[in-house]
């Protein structure tokens, strides 16, 4: 038996692909405590996720975690089930969805575009395995989140890596780490908030809500708190706010380690009790709405608002598949795979003169800019 895997009766005469891997965190195959608990021992048992001893660790896991923890988790995930699965799974196959079909359109050579999960299925190992599969000799990664973490990017690469170290013929292999202050990444946080404005009307704050971590992981070298804090920073500027006017916190706390702060939900009730009568949130760390949103933030903390006196917490959806997100996606990866032969230099986008690129093209005689 061979000692490294590869294609099914691979051929040498086959058309070179480029594959795109968009991933996430990952969703559990049900909302049952069966499912769960294999979803929690993957997702908890990673290291970049829990940096503690492991024999400890291990220890406090399967002996007091997932023996409780699941039956909850179980029923926060059927108040947001959908009939095609978790809202992430749903979300993530019309992102991926909408990015093949742009990629389709601006590329010259062929493109397969695959959706993984980190944790769960699809696996990242499925995700690559179908892209070899398919012919792909050059495999970008886009991990959808936008600000770096070790626990969410690092984590990603790691299982990355640990597949295509099994494998006869490594692809050529690009990475796309973060994408925090992408200016059109920003706008389309910019264009979401505008518009729920002019529907629901200014409110009082507006919380910018990211995943926490613990705050040793930001003093060990971690730059992800760094970087959302400039993401809500530059969408504050872009909406014209007041310093009073908007605030970055952080949700979903687990453990008794101080994590970063200020906590989302303590900030939610001290708003309330403070008198504060309406308060908008947004996660920008999300690219799809998922248990953390849609169940902690528009229900839980919704009611945490409500019982202290607040009248409205009104969550802003995440970007999901809106036509500026996929465009901004796609952007993002025809940028990242420039010099190989899929991409056309001459469509190549500037995001800070894009008439300048338009006339270059044309120049170029790129027939796909001609009829514009």
């Amino acid at each position: 038996m061979p000692m490294y895997s590869s294609k099914p009766n691979a051929r040498h005469d086959d058309v070179p692909r480029l594959g795109i891997l968009v991933t996430n965190l990952g969703t559990p195959d049900a909302p049952t405590t069966p499912a769960l608990r294999r979803y929690l021992a993957e997702f908890l048992g990673d290291p970049r996720v829990v940096e503690i001893n492991r024999v400890l660790w291990w220890l406090l896991l399967h002996g007091v975690i997932l023996r409780t923890r699941p039956k909850k988790s179980a029923a926060a995930y059927a108040e947001v089930w959908e009939e095609g699965g978790s809202p992430l799974l749903t979300i993530g196959k019309d992102q991926v969805a909408g990015i093949d079909e742009r990629l389709q359109e601006r590329l010259d050579g062929p493109v397969s575009v695959k959706l993984a999960m980190r944790y769960g299925n699809p696996s990242i190992r499925e995700g690559l395995q179908a892209l070899r599969d398919e012919g792909a000799e050059r495999i970008l990664v886009l991990p959808l989140y936008p600000q770096y973490s070790a626990t969410t990017v690092g984590s990603t690469y790691d299982a990355v890596f640990d597949e295509l170290k099994k494998w006869r013929r490594i692809p050529e292999l690009r990475l796309i780490g973060q994408y925090h202050d992408d200016p059109a990444y920003i706008q389309a946080l910019v264009n979401t908030i505008r518009e729920h404005r002019e529907t629901n009307g200014k409110p009082e704050k507006m919380l910018f809500s990211f995943h926490g971590m613990p705050r040793r992981y930001l003093l060990n070298g971690d730059n992800y708190h760094c970087q959302c804090q400039k993401t809500a920073r530059l969408v504050a500027e872009q909406l014209g706010l007041a310093d009073d006017e908007w605030q970055v916190t952080f949700q979903s706390l687990f453990g008794r380690e101080v994590w970063l702060q200020p906590y989302t939900d303590a900030t939610v009730k001290s708003l309330a009790e403070s008198g504060m009568k309406t308060l908008d949130v947004i996660c920008p760390g999300f690219s799809a709405d998922c248990l953390e949103t849609l169940e902690e933030i528009e229900g839980e903390n919704a009611e945490i608002f409500e019982d202290n006196g607040g009248e409205h917490l009104r969550y802003i959806r995440a970007l999901n598949a809106r036509d500026d997100h996929l465009d901004m996606l796609t952007d993002l990866v025809v940028d990242h795979i420039q010099g190989w032969p899929e991409a056309d230099p001459a469509i190549k986008r500037s995001r800070r003169d894009p008439q300048k690129t338009l006339e270059r093209a044309r120049a170029m005689g790129s027939s796909q800019w001609m009829d514009e």
